[in-house]
């Protein structure tokens, strides 16, 4: 059977910037093991894949070229923005996405020049404290311990996916590092498949709150992430939580890989979390290829 995957950059309106995601969106007679194969061909950070949902309006499954995501922020977007301009998705100002944390809303809005901007729930914050070197942590990115902030903690987070968030004095740290992946998991010891989100509060541009890059655990099959949905939703809470309460950041991330792309994350604080969503667009770049 024919199956086309399609190409889109998520969280930028300029094909080439933002993060490219594969979307396949009738996947309904797809195998785990085949959705795992396509990811792999497709060679993208992540393809999403489009299946009809019995519970939400529709049911979508992640994988990168190494393994299966629960959750993906980018991937959402890029498929949402495909699955409404193929119409294989009657387009409502909120839709229901069953996803594998559970059923999250998407809220649709147009800007006066026809973007489509989507605000995609995430699942509540949580965070656990780091526990390792912060010497061998810095090292494996690139870094020295002294680039390291130790203003606000190091701490792993998650609203879908677990990150090892880790706060940098300074923007002109980003631009050397370089990560050593397949060391992640024997300085991530706590939770040796999580990522690292090393990020800052110098921005490039003046409307940014955080500045941002994301190194992907060595289990993805890939280096590094251009711009970070789920990332990108979790620091909005650690930034409520542990810098300024605020309600709303926007983060920037991706320069460094010549695809700069914004994430608005909006944070609500409840009793005991924090209730999260994430705003961005996405943009058609092209077909990948077929795959039968």
């Amino acid at each position: 059977m024919e199956m086309k995957v399609y190409h889109y950059d998520a969280f930028s309106n300029v094909p080439g910037k933002g993060n490219p995601a594969g979307v396949v969106l009738d996947a309904d007679t797809l195998t785990t093991e085949k959705m795992q194969e396509i990811a792999e061909k497709v060679g993208v950070n992540e393809t999403a894949f489009a299946m009809k949902s019995v519970v939400a309006d529709i049911r979508l499954r992640y994988f990168t070229p190494g393994h299966e995501m629960d959750l993906c922020g980018h991937g959402t977007m890029a498929a949402i923005q495909a699955l409404s301009e193929y119409h294989f998705l009657t387009e409502k100002a909120e839709m229901r996405v069953e996803t594998k944390v559970g059923i999250l809303q998407v809220k649709i809005k147009y800007s006066e020049d026809g973007q489509r901007w989507m605000t995609m729930q995430q699942a509540p914050a949580v965070f656990e404290s780091f526990a390792g070197s912060r010497v061998d942590l810095a090292e494996v990115i690139g870094v020295t311990e002294s680039e390291l902030s130790d203003e606000w903690p190091i701490m792993y987070g998650n609203t879908g996916i677990w990150t090892l968030l880790v706060p940098m004095k300074e923007l002109a740290s980003f631009k050397w590092m370089k990560p050593d992946n397949a060391r992640f998991p024997e300085v991530l010891q706590e939770m040796p498949r999580a990522s690292i989100h090393p990020f800052c509060l110098e921005t490039i541009h003046p409307d940014a709150t955080m500045h941002a890059r994301h190194f992907s655990s060595p289990f993805s099959g890939t280096i590094e992430d251009p711009v970070t949905g789920t990332a990108s939703g979790v620091m909005g809470a650690y930034y409520a939580k542990y810098i300024k309460d605020t309600q709303s950041i926007v983060v920037e991330q991706g320069a460094e890989m010549g695809r700069d792309g914004k994430v608005m994350v909006h944070i609500d604080k409840k009793e005991t979390t924090y209730a999260i969503q994430i705003t961005g667009t996405a943009v058609f770049v092209d077909e990948v290829g077929e795959f039968y």
